[in-house]
């Protein structure tokens, strides 16, 4: 069994801007060539989170709405109250997590038809993000 680690380095806007990496996972898995294991993609921060959404324009219009409403940006967060901007942006990121584990099935990452893998980054400012790979198989 094989376990590599690579970086992906990507530029955010902040303000739930949210990106489709499948693209860069793909060619990351297509240059290491594993055929069947696991992928793990892991944003470091607390501001920023992994998940899968059909990354269709409708749907992340209605995401970044949602958002709004459950967690809206002007609410009363001690976070704040230590001249910080970002406390909503901690909390939503706590809700969908870090990293997300996919299965490699055929030297392919084994995501449904409408799903993509996307990098939400909630902090208040642009960003320079990495994301972790972490492929284990053969």
């Amino acid at each position: 069994m094989q376990v590599v680690t690579r970086e992906i380095s990507l530029k955010t806007q902040g303000e739930t801007d949210i990106l489709d990496v499948t693209p860069h996972v793909t060619q990351v898995l297509e240059k290491e060539g594993l055929t069947r294991g696991l992928v793990t993609i892991f944003v470091p921060g607390s501001t920023a989170s992994v998940t899968t959404i059909e990354n269709e324009p409708g749907l992340v219009s209605d995401l970044k709405k949602s958002w709004e409403k459950l967690i809206p940006p002007q609410g009363s967060y001690a976070h704040n109250r230590g001249g910080e901007d970002n406390g909503h942006s901690h909390l939503r990121a706590s809700l969908v997590g870090p990293s997300l584990t996919i299965p490699i099935v055929e030297g392919k990452l084994a995501l449904g038809t409408w799903q993509q893998i996307v990098l939400l980054d909630f902090d208040t400012r642009p960003r320079h993000r990495k994301l972790l790979l972490q492929l284990m198989g053969e």
